[in-house]
């Protein structure tokens, strides 16, 4: 069987740390040294012919403290989105292993029901809390007791609907990343505005490096932004369809294998 899943909340602190340390690692040992003397060679150029134009390189770009903090962010999304990516293959695995494995045409009476319980209950502790096993339980151990099949197709139903509560209510953390990394990039436009603003007594004199420097900042930050959640976004978009479409197919799955597989004396 597949080796239990680390803590969610303790691995979301380590992508949150090993994410922090890797980008600005390499933030002050490659992408600032190389964007600041990409700025210097350009200023050199600009002195030598005023005709030249600056080229645009991406690690002027992303070279701000903002687009630092967005890139982290995204990287700690991705490996949530990762974490959460194998738990729904591990679910859709399990799904696809027909667990009671009972013959065509077979049906459970209810006295049967404590022995197909037993080969759940025996499964390890990491599957036995997965979607289908959990269903399962919950459909035998409420035919047994009630021998309703409608009673057992309920209980089955209400576990899918916890499931999918829960599976939403577990993108929270993804969402609040999502809007935090436009919000940054916000927040480095207003910096480099306002850092061109406090040098526009310069740009008087004809020196209007500052300001475009300032810009710059407003400028890349709110780019990197938009560009990381759009990506964001659509990635969260997609697991929360691959989410809802496993739930409905469990439900399906119940419904054809098991519930109308239930038969109660009569």
């Amino acid at each position: 069987m597949k080796r239990k899943l680390p803590n969610e909340f303790l691995f979301t602190i380590v992508a949150l740390l090993i994410s922090t340390v890797i980008v600005h690692a390499l933030y002050v040992l490659h992408v600032r040294p190389v964007a600041e003397a990409t700025m210097r060679a350009d200023r050199e150029r600009m002195l030598k012919d005023p005709n030249y134009v600056q080229q645009r390189s991406i690690y002027v770009v992303i070279k701000d403290y903002e687009q630092e903090a967005e890139i982290i962010l995204m990287l700690w999304a991705l490996a949530i989105l990762s974490y959460k990516a194998i738990e729904q293959r591990r679910e859709r695995q399990v799904l696809e292993a027909e667990l009671l494995r009972l013959p065509e045409g077979m049906k459970i009476l209810p006295e049967d029901t404590r022995e197909y319980a037993r080969q759940l209950e025996s499964l390890p502790e990491d599957t036995r809390n997965l979607l289908v096993p959990r269903a399962l339980l919950a459909a035998l151990a409420r035919f047994g007791a009630t021998r309703n099949v409608q009673d057992a197709s309920t209980v089955a139903h209400g576990v899918c609907q916890s499931e999918a509560d829960r599976l939403d209510s577990d993108l929270a953390l993804l969402r609040y990343i999502a809007w935090a990394i436009p919000a940054i990039g916000f927040i480095g436009t207003v910096r480099g505005i306002g850092d061109a603003l406090s040098q526009a007594h310069k740009a008087v004199t004809g020196d209007i490096s500052g300001v475009t420097e300032g810009l710059g900042v407003a400028f890349n930050s709110t780019l990197i932004a938009l560009l990381l959640s759009i990506l964001l976004m659509f990635l969260m978009q997609q697991l929360q369809q691959a989410q809802e479409r496993r739930v409905l197919d469990t439900e399906t799955w119940l419904d054809q294998k098991i519930v109308r597989n239930l038969q109660a004396r009569s």
